[in-house]
């Protein structure tokens, strides 16, 4: 990891030297000035570059430093899909002073800089180095292109529905690239993906000199390969009569992610706060000397809570045992809402509002409160994945460097992810057993690899770490729970552990959601009439103000092509 940091280190000079020479930023999609050029870089920097570009795509960053491509923030804390996805599925708290309506939430702005680092960042650092990568045949660096490329293509039509792709990225050849159809670019990605396994499995000049992800396993490459074909499959079920085929012969080859050991992960150094910051995003955020920054999703952390969850301590850390209106009175300039009554749509619905107990701090959804001096109360991010402390009822303030100093992961593609995708299948061919089975499965997974975190909190402790006992009894609870529901309440069962398993990767949860319409049990927001859930967001500003063949959308309820349910019950 300090070779990695090291890395970190190079890009963040060269790209400096190219930044300080540009006075501004031209979004024709020629030229960026943060990206690397044939003559300023090899192609071991290129492939750097696009390493941690695509961390950034999932996580974006915490320091909005000018030497990447995730610089305003714009009303999101950080950017990143992932953050996006886990607001709008509650995994995240989603709050905005400004509004709780939508629409004014996800502005063309909001996602400007998810934009440039796809296209001004990834691509155009994938198409400069491909050539050169070709001329030396270095195959592996190709392949691990490749399949960043499948990655960032879908997701950007996951989020956007169709996009540029085929007249990207070609200079002053066409300032102003076509919309690609959604669907055909992910057959374009099944084809890249397709390329990458060829490419792993080729001869090489010379390996990469960091791979960030698998140091070079190509074993493990071509497995987390085929697994996002699996993803990608899954995703477009609903539009493709094929797609459980295609995924069952994956899982017949066995050549896929079914061990936690050969999860696809980004391992977060947090070796800096500064030149790059390399700590986990949610890290750099919130374990700060004034606290932390963002709030905690009430609705998600209750669900942990009711359940028993055993990994309730690994994913939240406490700073006070008490929450005003719940165990200590209520506090107007504290916690606002804790004088107020819960509005008519959460009474009706059984919804919590505004507190949980045991010092579980947060907020709801679509909460329009401002920013009171409560940084060192809140709940925040514990040891996984962000990290941060372990939860042992120490409740001490969070600082810069507590628990695991920030030394986290993004979770991109697991063995524990693929369990619940089977588990999805099985469901919606009316398989409840087998259901049953891949989601306890994956739960298992989820929890094995959630409690191996704990050690990484060296002043943790563990004796508060739930037992195996605590783990077989929640197992068996959800199990039976599962079997005494009917097929809509399994669905939602499926889709709250689903959510539970993925945190960190709110991408998954965000497709999840639009492509099943489950859990119906979400929070709704505190403003019974926020507008349109958003199904697909609007195109970035910086695209539209730049592009004659971008159009912006009338509004944000147009489905990408995969989702054909409709609006999800919980607006």
């Amino acid at each position: 990891m300090e070779t990695l940091y090291k890395y970190f280190r190079t890009i963040a000079i060269v790209v400096f030297a190219l930044v300080a020479s540009c006075n501004s930023i031209d979004m024709d999609l020629t030229e960026n000035p943060n990206a690397l050029t044939p003559s300023q870089a090899d192609v071991d920097f290129f492939l750097n570059s696009i390493q941690e570009d695509f961390v950034r795509h999932i996580d974006g960053d915490a320091d909005y430093d000018l030497n990447d491509n995730m610089q305003s923030g714009s009303v999101q804390n950080g950017d990143g899909f992932s953050l996006f996805g886990a607001e709008l599925t509650r995994v995240y708290c989603l709050n905005n002073s400004v509004s709780n309506q939508y629409r004014s939430t996800y502005v063309p702005s909001t996602s400007d800089d998810e934009w440039l680092n796809a296209y001004l960042g990834i691509f155009a650092d994938i198409r400069a180095m491909t050539p050169l990568a070709i001329e030396k045949e270095m195959s592996k660096h190709i392949g691990i292109t490749q399949f960043i490329e499948a990655y960032v293509l879908t997701t950007l039509v996951d989020f956007y529905g169709d996009v540029p792709y085929s007249e990207a990225i070609l200079g002053s050849d066409n300032l102003n690239p076509v919309l690609d159809d959604g669907a055909g670019l992910y057959d374009v990605a099944l084809g890249l993906l397709d390329n990458a396994i060829t490419n792993f499995q080729a001869e090489t000049s010379v390996e990469p000199a960091v791979d960030m992800y698998y140091d070079n396993d190509y074993d493990k490459w071509i497995k987390a390969a085929n697994t996002l074909k699996m993803r990608l499959y899954l995703q477009r079920r609903l539009v493709d009569s094929n797609a459980a085929a295609s995924i069952n012969a994956i899982i017949n080859s066995g050549d896929y992610i079914s061990s936690t050991d050969d999860d696809f992960e980004f391992k977060w150094p947090a070796t800096s706060s500064t030149g790059p910051d390399t700590r986990h995003p949610r890290y750099g955020f919130n374990y700060t000397p004034t606290g932390a920054t963002d709030y905690m999703s009430n609705w998600f952390m209750h669900q942990l809570m009711v359940t028993s969850d055993p990994r309730i301590r690994y994913y939240f850390y406490r700073q006070t045992p008490y929450v005003p209106g719940a165990e200590i009175d209520p506090d107007e300039q504290l916690l606002q809402c804790s004088l107020q009554s819960a509005p008519p749509h959460y009474t009706a619905g059984g919804f919590t509002f505004c507190f949980l107990n045991n010092g579980y701090w947060g907020r709801d959804h679509g909460d329009t409160d401002g920013i009171p001096p409560d940084g060192l109360y809140r709940t925040t991010f514990g040891v996984y994945p962000a990290g941060g402390r372990f939860d042992d009822d120490t409740f001490e303030p969070v600082y810069n460097g507590a628990g695991a100093g920030g030394k986290g992961i993004t979770p991109i593609l697991t063995a524990a992810w693929v369990d619940f995708m089977q588990a999805e299948l099985a469901l919606a061919d009316g398989m409840t057993s087998e259901a049953k089975d891949f989601m306890l499965a994956g739960i298992s997974k989820s929890i094995e690899k959630v409690q191996n975190f704990g050690t990484r909190d060296a002043d943790a402790d563990l004796s508060y770490a739930p037992t195996e006992t605590d783990v077989s009894d929640f197992l068996d609870f959800i199990g039976t729970t599962f079997t005494d529901a009917d097929l809509g309440s399994k669905w939602d069962i499926l889709g709250e552990q689903f959510f539970v398993a993925v945190y960190g990767n709110g991408i998954e949860s965000y497709n999840f959601y639009r492509r099943t319409g489950y859990p119906r049990t979400l929070q709704p927001n505190l403003d019974p009439n926020p507008g349109t859930f958003i199904q697909s967001l609007f195109y970035p500003a910086n695209a539209v103000n730049t592009n004659s063949n971008i159009s912006q959308k009338v509004d944000q309820a147009q489905p990408v092509f995969w989702d054909t349910n409709g609006v999800p019950e919980a607006n």
